[in-house]
């Protein structure tokens, strides 16, 4: 394949299933389903880890989060494991971050030439609370809930600043005289909360039309061990009324039509300064949102809805029109960049697991597994997930395990690990987990380092008393520190 420019663009929390190109019946998402009439849509993509500094080290390392060690959001990426920015940057090519990263701080260098207006955790430490997870202090979510609706926020605002940025690195670089293909990576937040969407565009979605998640009403909600122990923690446990809900839905597509229209203002400055003829785009995220399916709000799970991740390809070489079934994950981002610009891996440093999307796009689709794992804020012991192209098997250490056939059941209703003519699928695949590692050890190994981690900020009463904030503040943006209190 050619070497040539790339934009990548990344946005915080997007559900695969809003986007008009992924068949939502109402979200208006007009630029993306644009980019995916005229490239590649794979239909199943997935997060590493579904919360957000996990996942983003994945994606910058091409590894997963048992192997670098990033467990939670108090472990952010600080450039010691090197990313495929660093490999880009040494082979002289120019590679520039704009929006967030949620990477530790300016002072760490992550391989980018420039990094701006990032968006890095609070403090260069972030969410220090998540990292206790042994009779944790209940995190209760009810408010950002109850208040979703037309309004404005500074993640609003800040992917407006975030699309004007893009369009003048674009006319920059327009102007330079350097032939070597570059890489912009273009990172929006929303739709992450707050469940706030511009005036106009929450009075697109009247409520009482939009389409409800699945297994949204309470006697549909899936009773597991570590499901119940979520919404608990969240103080999800009691259900929030139809309405409610469907004002945050409304809500929701509304900052999916938001984020859309500052895409397509960067991609139509993409064409109109000729980039579009030697440049190509990918587009995804970094996990999806519940929207309160099953109960539920924000991501956290190994669920299709807080999991899967909209991954479009386009521009020059990329099939047009294409859909592709394959299975792919967030850790492929890392030889699809250095494939798609023509630089030389160094692989020998550490292996990585990712394909090229590339290749995958233009081969037909065939099996593969993904593997997602989750040790954060929430949970009690670590979940792993593998997917193919048939079923979703969910491992939870020292609980249940769950098991869905997608094909059949693809809004994950049917949960198939206590059937007895499923025995012999689940324990194939257990083993095909263990092959790849040992879930109990992994475990153990992430408790320790968070164990340590809350010991390195004065203990587990000072990170308590330290309190945590809901949603990590915007460049000038100060955190606002809630103190809550244990269960």
């Amino acid at each position: 394949m050619k070497p040539q420019n790339l934009l990548f663009i990344i946005s915080d929390q997007h559900n695969r299933n809003a986007l008009g190109c992924y068949g939502h019946p109402c979200v208006q998402t007009p630029n993306l389903d644009r980019l995916a009439a005229g490239g590649t849509r794979f239909t199943r993509a997935y997060t590493n880890c579904p919360i957000c500094v996990p996942a983003r080290a994945s994606l910058a390392t091409g590894r997963y989060v048992h192997q670098i060690g990033n467990w939670d959001n108090a472990f952010p990426y600080d450039g010691s494991d090197r990313s495929w920015a660093h490999v880009l940057r040494d082979q002289r090519h120019r590679v520039d971050s704009i929006g967030k990263l949620h990477f530790d701080s300016v002072e760490s260098d992550h391989g980018f030439t420039e990094e701006i207006q990032p968006l890095h955790v609070v403090g260069g430490t972030g969410d220090l609370l998540g990292s206790i997870r042994e009779g944790a202090p209940f995190r209760n979510k009810r408010a950002e809930i109850e208040e979703a609706g037309p309004g404005d926020s500074s993640y609003l605002q800040y992917d407006v600043r975030i699309a004007n940025a893009g369009i003048e690195w674009l006319q920059r670089r327009h102007e330079s005289t350097d032939q070597q293909p570059w890489v912009c990576f273009l990172s929006f937040v929303c739709p992450h909360p707050p469940y706030i969407a511009p005036d106009e565009l929450f009075a697109l979605y009247l409520p009482k039309d939009v389409p409800l998640p699945p297994q949204w009403q309470v006697e549909e909600w899936p009773r597991h061990e570590v499901i119940d122990h979520l919404r608990r923690f969240f103080g999800m446990d009691v259900p929030f009324s139809e309405a409610t809900l469907r004002r945050l839905v409304a809500a929701y597509l509304g900052m999916c039509t938001h984020l859309d229209r500052q895409i397509g203002r960067v991609l139509d400055a993409l064409k109109a300064l000729g980039f579009d003829e030697n440049t190509r785009v990918v587009y995804t995220s970094d996990h999806g949102e519940h929207m309160g399916g099953r109960g539920l709000f924000g991501k956290f799970t190994m669920y299709e809805d807080a999991a899967a991740v909209p991954m479009i390809l386009a521009g020059p070489d990329v099939p047009r029109g294409r859909v592709v079934t394959t299975p792919v994950s967030l850790v492929d981002v890392y030889p699809t960049i250095l494939e798609g610009v023509g630089a030389v891996a160094d692989e020998q440093r550490a292996p990585r697991p990712g394909r090229s999307l590339w290749q995958l796009a233009t081969q037909p689709s065939r099996d593969r597994t993904i593997l997602c794992e989750y040790h954060a804020v929430g949970s009690q012991d670590a979940s792993f997930a593998l997917a193919d192209s048939q079923y979703k098997y969910m491992y939870h250490v020292n609980r249940a395990p769950q098991l869905f056939d997608l094909v059949r059941d693809p809004d994950e209703s049917q949960d198939l690990a206590g059937r007895p003519e499923y025995e012999a699928i689940l324990a194939a695949f257990e083993q095909r987990l263990r092959d790849r590692l040992d879930p109990e050890a992994v475990n153990e190994q992430a408790h320790a380092a968070q164990h340590a981690k809350v010991a390195a900020f004065g203990g587990r009463d000072a990170v308590i008393d330290r309190g945590a904030f809901h949603n990590s503040p915007v460049p000038g943006e100060k955190p606002q520190f809630k103190r809550f209190e244990t269960d």
